[in-house]
């Protein structure tokens, strides 16, 4: 089943992440995994849920999460209160990957999916598990953009441009 514009965001959807701390904020130092539960937290604000293949793999670390954190004021002034991405890489390499994107604070957070459970659910995993690259706008609980790029390395519909026009 996948999501579409219209549908209610999947209730009990939860992720592994690490929150961005000031004395766990360097590289080096690594906080422990809490479940955060994206169904509760999300219910009441503009989210953009982006995901992609892998941490550190070329066109994400290139492209795709650049864009997203350039383009974060835009986006804020959209109206979306949370950014986040989702691979599924577990926490700490999540966590590692905002830090060495200079991400502090919730400004994006960076979520890990294990074993793709979440982009299983929706249908939007390789057969090796990966996520799909995707992304999904949910509005108080309500999806109002859901799409996944057609073939691996393509950032079109999921790219932080496309999506501020969906908004």
């Amino acid at each position: 089943m996948s999501l579409k514009a219209g549908d209610s965001f999947p209730q009990d959807v939860k992720f592994s992440y690490i929150p961005w701390s000031e004395d766990k904020g360097d590289i080096t130092s690594c906080g422990i995994p809490i479940n955060y539960n994206a169904s509760k937290e999300w219910a009441d604000k503009k989210v953009i849920l982006f995901a992609l293949p892998g941490a550190f793999t070329p066109v994400c670390s290139a492209n795709h999460v650049p864009e997203y954190i350039a383009k974060l004021p835009e986006l804020r002034a959209k109206g979306v209160d949370q950014v986040a991405v989702l691979a599924y890489n577990d926490a700490y390499v999540m966590s590692a990957w905002g830090k060495a994107n200079g991400v502090t604070g919730d400004d994006i957070l960076f979520l890990s999916d294990p074993e793709a459970k979440f982009s299983k659910s929706i249908g939007w995993s390789d057969e090796e598990g990966r996520t799909y690259r995707y992304a999904i706008v949910i509005d108080h609980g309500k999806v109002t953009y859901a799409e996944k790029e057609k073939e691996k390395n393509v950032l079109e519909v999921s790219k932080a441009d496309h999506v501020i026009k969906q908004l």
